[in-house]
């Protein structure tokens, strides 16, 4: 079982496809962004209620509306997307093993329980450094690792795709839908 949800993965990708190869915003609606990756449309349609929420992405509105980054890529974080998203997820939860130990007979001694649970710490370090590995990555770091990988003509064919279904939207071929609910 995974702590983050697919909401994570499937914000996290959207956001990615929300970056041109220069860095800068583009605008995307979440019915194409859910087509282009074969995701379920109304789940990503609560992703970006949330997403919204947090200041991450902001609505356009229009035929060609849907969405585009609130700020620049190399300022949202991939700590700023998982807690928009899921919220603030511990990686452990101390259930006070140390107080239960049948030697102590239900009343432990103060050296038992004095300060933070060894393991507890352990598992506190742990937790931050993840926050701090997930905060050191932006969208922009994921959109460019993304863009060193691919073959070059992908991002010309993910921005021929989307202006496609621009066009079909705006000649009343694809059906428009609405995402605020």
């Amino acid at each position: 079982m995974s702590l983050y949800s697919a909401g994570v993965e499937y914000g996290i990708h959207c956001l990615a496809f929300l970056v041109d190869e220069l860095g800068d915003s583009r605008e995307a609606s979440v019915r194409d962004l859910a087509d282009l990756q074969g995701v379920p449309q109304e789940y990503l349609a609560k992703v970006f209620t949330k997403l919204a929420k947090a200041k991450l992405v902001v609505a356009t509105e229009g035929v060609r509306g849907g969405f585009r980054l609130a700020r620049p890529a190399d300022e949202i974080s991939v700590l700023d997307i998982v807690t928009a998203i899921d919220g603030r997820k511990m990686i452990f939860e101390c259930r006070d093993v140390r107080d239960r130990c049948a030697l102590f007979d239900g009343s432990p001694p103060s050296w038992a329980q004095e300060g933070t649970c060894s393991i507890h710490a352990v598992m506190l370090t742990a937790q931050k450094r993840m926050e701090e590995a997930l905060a050191q990555q932006t969208i922009l770091d994921i959109a460019r690792r993304v863009g060193r990988k691919a073959p070059p003509e992908f991002s010309a064919q993910v921005v021929d795709w989307m202006n496609d279904r621009r066009a079909g939207k705006a000649a009343g071929d694809i059906p428009l839908i609405d995402v605020s609910e």
